[in-house]
């Protein structure tokens, strides 16, 4: 797959076609789920599949696996929207149940601490190689972050406002645990996803109230 090392350098740094490519698909994922737009899946699927490849080319695992979650989060949710913009509707958004939103709390918590014991014991997060308690406070935040990607996802295939929010916690941690770990790149484009996250959610949230005016429970 020589085509995966194909790039250009810039300042002295050679930039990959597919990571480059990849993080661009990756950002207007965002800026399409926030217009509700079906092509947010494909082109998430997309970003997946230039990440993936760009990942096992680096020898990254971890971040491997969770473009392949990414991926399959991505049919599903393609295949959910699809059928809920049938006949040209639009897509109709809502707030979580109250047992939806325990069902993804209890899976971010008991998820994360089950990745967080195989990150550490596969050598899958680079914070097992650091000595603790720093290396199992970096290995738990790996494992946040990847659940929380997992649930933000699933929650945004069924079009549930909550999603923004899922982000919004996984950003705060993802944006610090990137500048500390030098990777400033990669923490200003976090900050980016951040400030467009919140966007998001302000507009899914505009957008679920004004149906909700337009109408009458009694019809819901």
């Amino acid at each position: 797959m020589n085509w995966v090392n194909e790039g250009f350098q810039l300042l002295g740094v050679k930039v990959l076609w597919t990571d480059l490519v990849g993080n661009v698909a990756a950002l207007a994922t965002v800026l399409l789920a926030i217009r509700r737009s079906i092509w947010t899946w494909p082109v998430q699927l997309t970003a997946a599949v230039l990440l993936f490849v760009t990942s096992l080319s680096a020898h990254i695992t971890g971040n491997a696996l969770k473009q392949l979650m990414f991926g399959a989060l991505a049919v599903y949710g393609w295949w959910r929207w699809t059928r809920g913009t049938r006949s040209g509707q639009a897509l109709a958004v809502r707030p979580a149940t109250g047992w939806e939103r325990l069902a993804m709390a209890g899976t971010m918590l008991l998820g994360t601490a089950a990745v967080g014991v195989l990150f550490f014991v596969t050598k899958l997060s680079w914070g097992a190689l650091v000595p603790p308690p720093q290396g199992y406070l970096l290995v738990a935040a790996d494992a946040y972050i990847f659940v929380g990607s997992a649930v933000a996802t699933w929650a945004q295939g069924r079009a549930l406002v909550d999603f923004w929010i899922i982000w919004v916690a996984v950003d705060l941690v993802g944006v610090p645990l990137a500048f500390s770990s030098g990777l400033v790149v990669s923490g200003a484009v976090y900050g980016v996803f951040f400030v467009l996250v919140l966007i998001g959610f302000f507009n899914w949230l505009k957008e679920y109230r004004s149906r909700t005016v337009l109408v009458p429970k009694e019809a819901v």
